[in-house]
C-alpha cells in the first residue's frame, strides 16, 4: 500500500484553511485599512469641536481649577487628566479620550475626541501585535500560509496545475512583487 500524499496534502490545505479563516479575515481587513491610513485613521474616528473662549488671556499660565473652570465653559467637566502649555499662548489639555487646545490671544479653541471604530480597532490591535503570546500565535499562523500556498499549487494536476495555466498565474504572482521591487522602491 502506498502513501497517499495528494489526500494529504488536501486534507491538510482544507483543514488549515478552515482553522485559520478567521485570522485571515483579520489579518486582510485590517491590512487593507492600514495601507489606507494617509486616508483615514483605522482604529479611531476623530470628532473636532469648535468655540470662541471670552477673556482666553486669563488662561495664560493658569492653574488646574483655571483649566477645570474652562473645561465647563466648554461641557468637558469631570474630563481632565493635565495640562501644559507648548509655547507661550497656547495651552494643551489632555482630556479622557481626546484633547483641547485653546489660543489665548485670539481665544480659538478646538477640541478633539477619539471614538474607537467598532471592528477596525480591535482588528488593528491583533495586527499590530499585542504580546509574546499573540506573536506566537501569529508566527504559527505564518507558517500555516506557508504551508497552505505550497499545498494549494501543488494541488491540481494537468493543465488546471503546475504544468498549465498554473504555471501562469504562479509566474505572474511572483512577477509583479518583483516589478514594485525593481521599479517602485
Amino acid at each position: 500500500m502506498s502513501f497517499n500524499w495528494r489526500k494529504w496534502n488536501r486534507m491538510i490545505h482544507r483543514d488549515f484553511g478552515f482553522f485559520f479563516f478567521g485570522m485571515t479575515i483579520i489579518y486582510a481587513l485590517s491590512g487593507i485599512a492600514i495601507n489606507h491610513i494617509s486616508d483615514w485613521n483605522p482604529s479611531y474616528q476623530i470628532e473636532t469641536s469648535y468655540y470662541n473662549i471670552d477673556h482666553a488671556q486669563s488662561f495664560n499660565h493658569a492653574d488646574k481649577n483655571k483649566v477645570l473652570e474652562l473645561l465647563s465653559l466648554v461641557n468637558e467637566e469631570g474630563k481632565y487628566k493635565k495640562h501644559y502649555y507648548p509655547r507661550p499662548g497656547l495651552l494643551k489639555v489632555f482630556l479622557k479620550k481626546g484633547s483641547l487646545i485653546l489660543n489665548t490671544s485670539t481665544g480659538d479653541a478646538s477640541i478633539e475626541k477619539l471614538k474607537r471604530r467598532p471592528l477596525f480597532f480591535y482588528m488593528n490591535y491583533l495586527h499590530y501585535n499585542p504580546g509574546s503570546w499573540w506573536i506566537w500565535f501569529s508566527d504559527i499562523y505564518a507558517g500555516a500560509l506557508i504551508i497552505l500556498a505550497l499545498s494549494g499549487i501543488i494541488m491540481n494536476k494537468g493543465k488546471k496545475g503546475l504544468k498549465g495555466r498554473g504555471s501562469i498565474y504562479l509566474a505572474i504572482g511572483i512577477i509583479i512583487p518583483l516589478i514594485f521591487l525593481i521599479f517602485f522602491r
